[in-house]
């Protein structure tokens, strides 16, 4: 299994680890069948993700995906966060192999799940504005 630069720079040195005690959002996924956990942190203020944490107990690249999403997120607005893809995390990690792209579906979906906490902390329906956040699909053929 080959891993780029990117994804071994980013387990190897992963981005905003840790949590946020007064976070206004916070999201977990994962399975218990794949072994990776992701759990995310937002601090929101006026609509843009001033901050952001994340722990990971997982393989290296749930990890690196979980460093890279927190990155893609981080000074932008709710709408670029409920736009990001797993693709866009693949990209950006100058790929993944294969049998670890659930890590990167699990990185979108514990972004999307800590804005579905934050919503409802609002007072606001999440799922017409996040959706649905379901099992990781890809973790079912594990």
């Amino acid at each position: 299994m080959l891993y780029s630069d990117k994804v071994l720079d980013h387990f190897s040195n992963p981005r905003n680890v840790g949590e946020i005690p007064d976070a206004d959002g916070v999201g977990e996924v994962g399975n218990a069948k794949c072994g990776d956990i992701m759990k995310m942190y937002l601090k929101i203020n006026g609509g843009i993700i001033e901050d952001v944490k994340f722990k990971t107990f997982g393989c290296g690249a749930a990890i690196a995906t979980s460093s890279m999403a927190t990155e893609m997120v981080k000074g932008h607005t709710i709408e670029d966060a409920l736009s990001l893809t797993n693709k866009a995390v693949v990209e950006a990690l100058d790929g993944l192999p294969t049998s670890k792209i659930h890590c990167s579906v699990l990185a979108e979906q514990a972004i999307k799940a800590a804005l579905s906490d934050y919503y409802k902390k609002q007072g606001i329906d999440p799922e017409p504005i996040v959706g649905n956040i379901g099992e990781c699909e890809a973790c079912h053929d594990l």
